[in-house]
């Protein structure tokens, strides 16, 4: 059923009108009741928007008068509308042909020519609207059908992306984990058999500890990378762990404020500004005190990891400078913010605000 509006209202008083006017104003034909059934055709016609073919049938009378032309006009082109099959639009063009030529064709003696142009006038009026109804449907489906496809054509597009991306992405985790997992595994064996020889018990307990540090980050990087069919998650359960092996690592840390209980993914987020706090003190600055506190406000939590001058010498050898840039990252994503900066007395001082709840 059509939506009404102001522009279908105004169509239809044009559709309804104008073949109403063109009956008024035609000239009387041979047959009294041309006019009054042409009158009734043209009011009957917003029946067409719901029966097209009744709408048509009530034209035939004014038809076979000779004064139905402007409505059937109409109601032709609306059967050829809404006719999905070429025949049947065909069939309703003949049925009006008909009724309009053969009572013209019965009453005058023309000559065949004048008769056969006739016919041929008569056809053109009737096939000419319902043609017209016909093109216009198969222009509105075939624009759909294009809409479509290309809607197709771009979710196909989206989809090879996708499948590239993730091929790639495949592709440059097993040769992470081919590169970096081999040495890592290495480590770990050797350390284990370092701890099985040596006699030293401070050396035995060193290498006990790189070995487990070793297996961890096999773990964290198999888990990052996708290649573990359960994933350790890292977050504020496992904090206490943290603080334990960097503790076994040297570092004097200590710890600030209540426990704290949040959602999943502030919990990891806090985790790993932790680690990366703890990993730049290791790092750059030995020897030195660390304090990890954890404020819980109303709306945000508050990380602080800060550690004072190195008093021993850092290791020379260069470092990637990626964490931060990384951690920033996924505190933005966390719907908090990151700060790093040096602190007066030498040291340095990391700071993450984080929200109660995960950003949407």
């Amino acid at each position: 059923m059509p939506t009404p509006s102001r522009r279908g209202a105004c169509l239809e008083t044009l559709a309804v009108g104008l073949p109403l006017a063109a009956v008024l104003l035609s000239h009387p034909t041979g047959y009294d009741f041309a006019r009054p059934a042409a009158v009734i055709a043209c009011l009957a016609l917003p029946l067409r928007l719901w029966f097209p073919r009744t709408a048509l049938v009530l034209c035939l009378p004014a038809l076979a008068g000779g004064l139905g032309w402007p409505p059937a006009g109409v109601a032709l082109y609306r059967v050829g509308r809404t006719s999905r099959r070429g025949r049947h639009a065909a069939a309703w063009v003949t049925v009006a042909f008909l009724s309009a030529a053969l009572p013209v064709q019965f009453s005058v003696t023309d000559p065949l020519a004048d008769r056969l142009m006739s016919l041929a006038f008569t056809l053109a009026l009737a096939g000419g609207p319902a043609a017209l109804g016909n093109l216009v449907r198969l222009r509105r489906e075939l624009t759909a059908s294009l809409a479509q496809l290309d809607q197709a054509r771009r979710a196909e597009l989206q989809a090879r992306l996708d499948r590239a991306r993730a091929d790639e992405r495949a592709r440059i985790a097993r040769e992470i984990h081919d590169a970096v997992g081999h040495n890592t595994t290495l480590i770990a064996v050797q350390a284990a058999a370092l701890a099985a020889t040596t006699a030293d018990p401070q050396v035995a307990e060193t290498a006990h500890h790189l070995r487990e540090l070793a297996k961890h980050s096999l773990d964290e990087m198999r888990a990052a990378l996708g290649l573990l069919t359960t994933p350790a998650a890292e977050d504020l359960t496992n904090l206490p762990t943290l603080i334990t092996r960097a503790r076994s690592a040297g570092l004097s840390i200590e710890v600030i404020g209540p426990p704290i209980t949040t959602s999943p993914s502030v919990g990891r987020a806090i985790y790993r500004v932790v680690q990366e706090g703890l990993t730049n003190a290791i790092k750059h600055s030995p020897g030195a005190a660390v304090s990890v506190t954890l404020s819980d406000h109303q709306d945000h939590i508050t990380v602080t990891v800060q550690n004072g001058p190195a008093t021993h010498p850092a290791d020379p050898t260069p470092h990637g400078g990626a964490g931060l840039v990384g951690l920033t990252e996924r505190t933005h994503n966390a719907g908090g913010t990151c700060q790093a900066t040096p602190t007066p007395d030498g040291g340095f001082r990391l700071e993450a605000t984080l929200p109660t709840q995960p950003a949407p």
